[in-house]
């Protein structure tokens, strides 16, 4: 009998796919994390003497583009479940501690990063300043376990909050660099070009992506909340217990994804940031109705997505990494990458939240659980997809390995740090305990006193 590969590969992803609730529930007592076990056994099927299709973008093009979309569609889905899942109100008070890390955080480090780039690696500057616009982004689909939990959890978490949203943003706020990379390519001076990209591609496409993300929200919000009516969380279980009302219907799910698609689509067209619209929207559309089961319904339909396509990407990370995408990769490229995950984030995190009045601990989580995951890997494939950069393979190479030493330092480290820090309750700013109650639309009052579940 003929053995077909592509038949073999349906084989393991539709097993991943069965195993991937009770593996990460499993996993969890030994405080791993499922992309761990899901990479290693994408590297380690792919090592096999079988002849299955290797995924590399150093040398194939078409690998490229394959992972540029396939990320692309990940982190849209993983920027609408993260948005969906935010429950507090946008206020300046609310929001305070995320700003530093968009416009302190992330600018260090991508200016370190680049800095390295082209200091210990010998990178020209263009590829220099996409190394680090593609590897400064935190990631919102490997951060799943120091993210906020689905909506309705009603427990402050500020820890996981400014986690989740820095993820948020900085995944659209990292284009301009990466546009400016592409912009340098073949540049040799300042000049007109670098006045264009600042109008265009960072005022213009951020104002445009946060206006149509914004837009999108207030009308798939009104579409919902306008034509059906609901039943409050609390009523849920009672309801669904009845023989004559379902536990849910379908057009939940159609809606989220049309609004994600949408969201997406329009800001693009309008030259902004869909990732940026995708973010906003969600925070947007979940502000109305805050205590409606529909934002759980869909949070569950979108994070089911999420999971689905997360699986076939971390098989595919593991086949990137034992298809020789780590073959160029050299000391000093080892060390820029570890230097990211252990020295510069963690300085520019500190740095960022020096005002912030959590405590130390609290800090420290922030700082240091800044995963770096799948929207590297986009901004990479984009940048090679829109440009003639040079030193590729040490692109991928240096990339490939960060992400990797993230998913099993902070894999492994996560779940620990977020239980210590809930321990002593440095989760919460100091002094804030009595604005909680606030914190909800509707005024009621978020728990204190059990700090077990994320929110």
């Amino acid at each position: 009998m003929e053995f077909e590969p592509r038949i073999f590969l349906f084989v393991i992803f539709g097993l991943g796919l069965v195993l991937a609730v009770t593996l990460e529930k499993w996993l969890a007592r030994f405080w791993l994390s499922l992309p761990i076990v899901y990479v290693a056994a994408g590297f380690a099927l792919y090592s096999l003497p079988v002849d299955l299709p290797h995924i590399n973008p150093t040398f194939d093009g078409f690998d490229a583009l394959a992972l540029e979309y396939v990320t692309e569609f990940i982190v849209i889905a993983s920027l609408m479940a993260a948005g969906i899942a935010i429950d507090r109100p946008v206020s300046w008070n609310n929001w305070k501690q995320i700003w530093p890390l968009l416009v302190i955080a992330m600018p260090l480090t991508i200016a370190a990063v680049a800095l390295l780039g082209w200091w210990a690696l010998g990178l020209p500057v263009a590829s220099a300043l996409l190394l680090g616009a593609a590897m400064a982004p935190t990631d919102p689909v490997l951060a799943r376990s120091v993210q906020v939990g689905p909506p309705g959890d009603n427990e402050r978490h500020d820890v996981r909050f400014s986690l989740t949203v820095e993820a948020g943003l900085n995944d659209g706020l990292a284009f301009p660099f990466t546009y400016l990379a592409i912009a340098a390519v073949g540049m040799a001076s300042l000049g007109g070009w670098t006045l264009e990209w600042f109008a265009l591609d960072f005022v213009w496409r951020i104002a445009a992506g946060v206006v149509v993300g914004w837009a999108v929200g207030r009308l798939g919000a009104w579409y919902v909340f306008e034509r059906e009516a609901d039943a409050p969380m609390e009523e849920i279980d009672e309801a669904s217990e009845s023989a004559d009302q379902p536990k849910y219907s379908t057009s939940e799910g159609l809606i989220v994804l049309g609004t994600l698609l949408l969201a997406y689509g329009l800001a693009e067209l309008a030259a902004g940031y869909g990732f940026l619209a995708v973010f906003v929207g969600a925070v947007t559309a979940r502000q109305r109705e805050n205590r409606s089961r529909y934002h759980k319904l869909s949070h569950h339909f979108i994070d089911q997505i999420e999971q689905i396509v997360l699986v076939a990407v971390l098989f595919g990370f593991g086949a990137m990494l034992a298809s020789g995408v780590l073959d160029a990769l050299t000391w000093p490229a080892a060390l820029v990458g570890l230097a990211l995950v252990f020295v510069i984030r963690p300085l520019a995190g500190m740095l960022s939240e020096a005002f912030c009045d959590l405590p130390l601990i609290g800090r420290v989580a922030i700082a240091f659980l800044g995963v770096r995951g799948m929207g590297s890997i986009y901004y990479l494939a984009y940048g090679q997809n829109h440009a003639q950069f040079e030193g590729l393979d040490v692109l991928w190479a240096t990339a490939s390995f960060t992400i990797l030493v993230s998913i099993v330092v902070h894999g492994i480290v996560a779940g620990p740090l977020i239980a210590y820090v809930e321990r002593r309750r440095a989760h919460i700013h100091q002094g804030q305990e009595e604005e909680m109650a606030c914190l909800a639309p509707d005024n009621s009052r978020l728990a204190l006193e059990r700090p077990s579940k994320p929110g």
